[in-house]
Order: structure tokens, then sequence, then C-alpha cells
């Protein structure tokens, strides 16, 4: 059937609407404290929804529900170690990152170590940052290619990515430029209620295509396992097993949440320590149920196509989707969808600019110029927000030759990660770690992870684990070996 006039001017008046929405947040004057952090204004519940909305974006929406119809509902595994993440960073990193006037996680990292393990930190964080946010921002052109593709016919494949990538970048840059957090948060708030609303009216189209309806989806979907959670295997090649999903994904999320300047940054935004624990809790159970909502999608669209439309070849579990949208869906809700769809990336996106332009202006810049007055560090925020746009844009261009686009964007963070929450630990569990013992750890524990992923089979949700218990073990034991930093910091631990 394909995307009509009517699915597109739902599109444009979507992505207008939200782009005006997020330039109602801008200010004449601002300080660093309110670009980043939004003045501390902001409630639990926003937070919240806006945790779940950075750390879902256009590859839930697209991949997840292609895991189930190629597999089954085993990724579930994986989010009930998130749970357990979230938990963690509760307890542990939130109290940590509340004593004191901060604005990124590596700020801390300087507190307790020293100036050059904040560098080595806050560098790492940028780097993959914005290697795994190109892969989520490709995700976009994925789903434009197929939506749009009767508008941009006269265009080649590569033409029509970069043009997909342009538009949803340049309206994302506009209002994170102009209101920083706080437009990032709100329009997070509107982004998640449009794409999880589409959710679900995606589940009673796609039910309501099948004949017989859900009896139907159950016995079919059943009988071929679609409906599987659990595997108790412990098998280190298999990507999603119980023992991976729970290990595996609550350090995953502990380093992600506890480290990674995108959430830490949300979190420093609540009203008091108490409201950023509730929000981190509260986005967890969110994400249980966001999740099983895309992957029942997954599980209809393998029902749906086995019986309704058996014919239709994916070359990519990436587009299926997609597809149903802009060729079995009404006109008029095919376009809300889409428009959900880039929600979801313009909330990332936001997400990520914001994020990368606060650790590049208050790890970097304010330390080399310490005395530039505050409208001065604002004016050169809004400067490098635009400059990482067009890496990120830059980036995306390049990722087009990838795999399947989640399990890519989590494998680049994943390596990272580990080594960042080794740091992390050692500073907040233990005093005798100094930075040179912390330095060599990381780099360790860094160089284990790119292995894994570069010359064995074990999958991305082992990274963190080996990555952050090598680079623990080896920064604790070369701190005995190399001079000890003195303690800037009093109670943080006594092994």
């Amino acid at each position: 059937m394909g995307l009509n006039t009517l699915d597109f001017a739902v599109i444009v008046v979507y992505l207008v609407a939200v782009t005006l929405f997020g330039l109602r947040f801008r200010r004449k004057r601002q300080t660093l404290k309110g670009y980043f952090l939004a003045d501390n204004t902001i409630p639990w519940w926003a937070i919240s929804l806006s945790i779940m909305a950075a750390e879902t974006s256009t590859l839930t929406i697209i991949s997840v529900p292609g895991l189930a119809y190629e597999k089954d509902f085993r990724f579930l595994q994986l989010v009930l170690g998130y749970i357990v993440g979230r938990i963690i960073v509760s307890l542990l990193f939130i109290p940590q990152y509340f004593r004191g006037e901060l604005v990124t996680a590596y700020q801390f990292i300087e507190r307790r170590f020293g100036e050059g393990l904040r560098s080595l930190t806050a560098g790492l964080f940028l780097v993959t940052r914005a290697a795994a946010e190109g892969v989520r921002v490709f995700a976009v052109a994925i789903v434009v290619k197929i939506a749009l593709g009767s508008f941009l016919s006269g265009m080649s494949d590569y033409e029509r990515d970069v043009a997909a990538i342009a538009i949803v970048t340049l309206l994302t840059l506009a209002y994170t430029f102009e209101g920083g957090m706080a437009a990032v948060i709100w329009t997070d708030v509107v982004q998640l209620t449009i794409y999880v609303t589409g959710g679900l009216v995606a589940v009673f189209v796609i039910l309501h295509a099948v004949p017989g309806g859900w009896e139907t989806v159950r016995t079919v979907a059943g009988h071929a396992g679609k409906f599987r959670m659990f595997d108790t295997a412990w098998n280190l090649s298999s990507t999603y097993t119980l023992w991976s999903g729970i290990i595996g994904g609550a350090f995953l999320t502990t380093a992600s949440h506890g480290t990674d300047q995108l959430i830490v940054q949300r979190l420093l935004s609540a009203r008091s320590e108490r409201q950023a624990q509730v929000a981190l809790l509260a986005s967890g159970v969110a994400v249980l149920f966001q999740f099983s909502l895309f992957l029942f999608i997954g599980a209809l669209l393998f029902v749906f196509y086995r019986l309704v439309a058996p014919t239709v070849p994916f070359t990519r579990t990436d587009t299926i989707f997609p597809t149903f949208i802009a060729s079995r869906m009404a006109h008029g809700i095919s376009g809300l969808l889409i428009s959900a769809i880039l929600a979801a990336a313009m909330s990332n996106l936001s997400a990520a600019l914001n994020s990368l332009s606060s650790t590049t202006i208050v790890d970097f810049y304010a330390r080399i110029a310490p005395l530039a007055p505050e409208e001065r560090r604002v004016r050169l925020s809004r400067i490098v927000t635009i400059v990482w746009g067009m890496l990120l844009f830059g980036l995306a261009i390049l990722a087009r030759p990838g795999g399947k686009v989640l399990e890519m964007g989590l494998s680049i963070a994943s390596v990272a990660y580990g080594s960042l929450l080794g740091v992390f630990l050692l500073g907040i569990i233990t005093r005798r770690a100094s930075e040179c013992g912390a330095m060599v750890g990381m780099l360790c524990g860094f160089a284990l992870n790119l292995y894994l992923w570069r010359f064995t089979s074990v999958p991305f949700t082992w990274y963190v684990v080996f990555g952050s218990i090598a680079t623990f073990a080896i920064g604790y034991g070369a701190s005995w070996l190399m001079p000890r930093a003195p303690l800037t910091q009093q109670g943080m631990g006594t092994t």
C-alpha cells in the first residue's frame, strides 16, 4: 500500500511541532548549570521517562521486534539485569554524585583520583558514545528509506540515507542548541508518549489483521516457541541466557547508568538525591514494559507474515516492523507510527548531543580556561553541540555497512563500559586504589574488551562483566606497587 500524502503530512506536522515545543525552553541568559542540569528543577517522573527515552532509541522500535520475529523473548533476561543494575546505581553511585556541585560523572573521578584519570575516563566516554550514537542515528535511515521511498524515488539509497539523517539531526539540533537539558528532558517526555502509544496502536492493528486474532497468535507463536523467555544454559557463546542477562545486564546497566554522562546528567538534574533514586528505579519498571511491548509486536509480526503474507522477503530483521507500518497500516496511522519511530530517534540524539557537549565543556574546556566567564561557557556549549551534531551525522553515514543496529550499538558501548565501571568501583568502594594503579587497570580492561569484541565469539552481554572485573582487579593490584595519591574525599570505603 505504501505511505501517501496524509501520512507524509502527519510526519511533517510532528517534526515541526516537536521542534517548536523544544524551542519553548530557550532562555536569553543561562548559567552552565542551568544549560546542562536545568537548574535542578525537573521532577522525578519526568526524569524517569527521559531516562527511558534516552536509553532505548530507534533501535528499540525497529530491532527489538526483529529479535522476537527471528528468535523469541529471551532478550527480556537482559532487561531483568537492567533492573538489578539500577538498584546498584541507586545505592552506590547516586549518593556519591550528590556530594558536591557536580555537572558530569567524571568530576567525581578527579575528586577521588586526580585530573589525569578524569581526562582519560571523559575522553573514553566521548569516543565510544559518539561511535555508538552514530549507529543509532543511522537507524533513522532504515525507517525513512522504507517509509518515504515513494517521496524520495529520484534518489539513490545513499542519497536517501544522507537526507533522512540530515533532517532528523538538524531538527534535533535546533531545540537542543537553544534549550539545553530542560528542552531535552521535556521533549523526551512528549516523544516517549508518542512512540509507546504508537506501539500500543500497532498491537491492536496487527491483532486485527491476523485471522482469528489472539487465539491464532497464541497457537502459532506458542508452537514456534516465540514466547520462550528463559534459557538457563551456561554458554558463553550464547548472547541471551538467564546468566548473561542477570549478571551481564546488571553490569551493563551499572556502567551505563552509573558512569555514562548520557544518563548521569539526567540524574544530576533531579531536585534531590532521593528524587534521582526514585526516578532511576521507576524507569526500570517502565523499560521492562516497553521491551515486552516491542517483543510482543515482533511475535505478532511473525504470525502475520507466516499466515497472511508468507512470500514477503526480508534481508534484515531491522526492516520488518517499518515495512509492516508502511505497507499494511491505514493511512494516517502509518504516519503516526513513523513519527513515533522518529520521536525515539530524536529523543536519543538530543540526549547524546547534550551529554557530549557537557563533557567537552566541563571536563576539558573549563579546566583549560578556568577563568572564562559563564556567558562565554554557555555560548561555547551551544557551538560544541553543533560540532558534535556534525560529527554524529558523519559517523551515522559510516555506520551504513554494519549488521543488526541494536546489537552493534550495544557492542560498541559495552567495550568501554567495562573499564569505566571498574574505575568508578575502585573509587567508590576502595580507599587504597591510586590514580596510576587505576589507569593501568582501566587500560588493561579496555584492551581485554577490544580483544573479546574483535577476536572472539563472546557476546556483548559479557563484555562489561569481564572488563570491569579485570579493571578492578588489576587496578587494585597495581595500586599496591605504585605510589598512592592522597584521598580528597572521606568515607568512601575501607577496602
